[in-house]
């Protein structure tokens, strides 16, 4: 507690550390706090683990006073980190009484639009940030600190102009503070345009690299579940969390789980926000011992106590499987991370073995003895898109009912023109593989599936439309087929 003390904070912010138990602030706190609180603007660059919500919530806390104007804006890649912070801010303010709001998709807007009349922190994604200013029911005008969290994650999931509009909108005159996992040329864009003279700091996670145990198997693709489920058998007692990299993959992985007797639960982007929530708070209470999710669990989550990080797949991009594996062997404890490398595996693995610090710590594991687990295909369930009544599904996903999206599969169409009857009698046509999908197509439909455009007519011409293998319908043309200037259908003026 002396360290935080020598940091200048009140005794209101000081009382709710000594409630939280924190003796000590981390790296980043200990780096950051003194310029934060004196109002200069920052930039921390910091892997998972590392503490920094403290770091800016803190002089957030110290230097605003609640008066029912937005003062404080915090933009986060998800929706679960927005709730995160934003329990954070509230905890540490107690004794100030903010009032802090958590802004984000898949809940009531009319709700939040309430809410923001009295909000001194508003803590959002950018998409529905982006969603209020269009519908002005959010002002930025009082807005005095601008916090922009997992900015490289903001740009992975193609924020990045969302974000810019945000900046765009908000006063000149304010302190900005921005936190990264990694700098890039996009992010380093975006510091020297909407920063002034910012102090840069750099600190490592709390996870303990001599704590952390990594191993990989590799295994035959039809294999890697029935080696999963073994593995997972020998410690039923671990807090575990397995990334996969696609939604599919996370209701397959779940559900087979289920199936046979393991208890797990998935979390990803096509769950509602409610039920996301209720996932979360199973595992973090220890009800579900296993979660399987996507990388949206894998950035600045507080998930404490995860004793194992189970990769199904190996991440797309090499610097998320350090924010997966910063999951575990965190504050001290013992962690342990077993990759499933198959085939589909190879590629993204090498460029993870290719990083030196990584490269010496990951090793190989023989396959153990394992017995076969039947599976089956995963049925899609509490999506965003599920709901109502199950006898109006069919005529909910039917075209052309109701005024929402049709989610039914498109007809297929051929856009190849019709050949003469002399070609058709031949040989039938040669089929190849495109190099850029997985679908057979002709070499003639390739080729002559390119869009139309019609013909200008020429003065002196009939009336008759140009013949076109469009299959958009032209204007003067029903689906039944193309009309002519001596026939008409449509009613005569009376």
């Amino acid at each position: 507690m002396e360290k935080f003390k020598e940091l200048g904070l009140s005794k209101e912010v000081l009382s709710v550390i000594a409630e939280a138990k924190f003796e000590a602030p981390s790296e980043i706190q200990e780096k950051i706090l003194p310029h934060a609180l004196a109002g200069k603007d920052v930039v921390g660059e910091s892997a998972t683990g590392s503490g920094k919500t403290l770091a800016f919530a803190l002089p957030i806390i110290e230097n605003i006073v609640p008066n029912e104007n937005l003062q404080v804006l915090i933009l986060t890649p998800t929706r679960e980190l927005a709730e995160q912070i934003s329990k954070v801010v509230k905890q540490f303010s107690k004794n100030k009484k903010l009032n802090v709001l958590a802004v984000y998709g898949g809940v009531d807007i009319e709700r939040q639009i309430r809410m923001l009349r009295h909000a001194d922190v508003v803590v959002g994604t950018p998409g529905r940030i982006l969603d209020h200013l269009n519908r002005r029911t959010i002002n930025f005008t009082n807005v005095r600190i601008l916090v922009l969290d997992e900015v490289d994650r903001m740009f992975d999931m193609g924020f990045s102009n969302d974000v810019e509009k945000i900046l765009y909108y908000c006063p000149k005159e304010r302190q900005t503070m921005m936190f990264s996992a990694t700098i890039s040329a996009d992010v380093d864009y975006l510091i020297k345009k909407y920063t002034k003279n910012p102090v840069r700091i750099a600190a490592e996670s709390r996870v303990d690299p001599s704590k952390l145990k990594q191993i990989y198997y590799d295994v035959p693709s039809n294999q890697k579940f029935s080696l999963f489920v073994h593995l997972l058998k020998q410690d039923k007692e671990a807090l575990v969390m397995v990334f996969c990299n696609t939604r599919g993959t996370v209701d397959f992985v779940s559900q087979n789980l289920e199936r046979i007797g393991i208890k797990a639960q998935a979390i990803h982007g096509g769950l509602t926000q409610n039920n996301r929530a209720r996932v979360l708070e199973d595992f973090k209470r220890n009800d579900v011992k296993v979660l399987i999710c996507t990388d949206v669990a894998g950035r600045g989550l507080d998930i404490k106590g995860v004793s194992h990080v189970y990769n199904y797949n190996i991440p797309r991009v090499s610097n998320d499987y350090i924010h997966r594996i910063g999951r575990t062997a965190r504050a001290g404890a013992d962690g342990k991370v077993i990759n499933l490398i198959s085939s589909d595996d190879y590629l993204t693995f090498g460029d993870v073995m290719n990083d030196e610090s990584l490269k010496k710590s990951i090793k190989e594991e023989k396959l153990p003895e394992f017995a076969r687990v039947d599976i089956i295909p995963a049925m899609r369930k509490n999506s965003r898109f599920s709901g109502g009544r199950s006898g109006d599904r069919d005529r909910r996903s039917s075209p052309g009912f109701g005024r929402g999206r049709s989610f039914s599969r498109p007809e297929r169409r051929d856009y190849a023109p019709k050949r003469s009857s002399s070609e058709s009698s031949g040989s039938p046509r040669p089929y190849h593989r495109s190099e850029n999908s997985s679908s057979y197509h002709s070499r003639e439909s390739s080729v002559s599936s390119e869009r139309r455009e019609y013909a200008p007519r020429r003065e002196g011409s009939s009336n008759r439309s140009p013949r076109t293998y469009s299959n958009r319908p032209s204007p003067n043309r029903s689906r039944n087929g193309p009309s002519s200037s001596s026939r008409s259908y449509s009613r005569p003026r009376r």
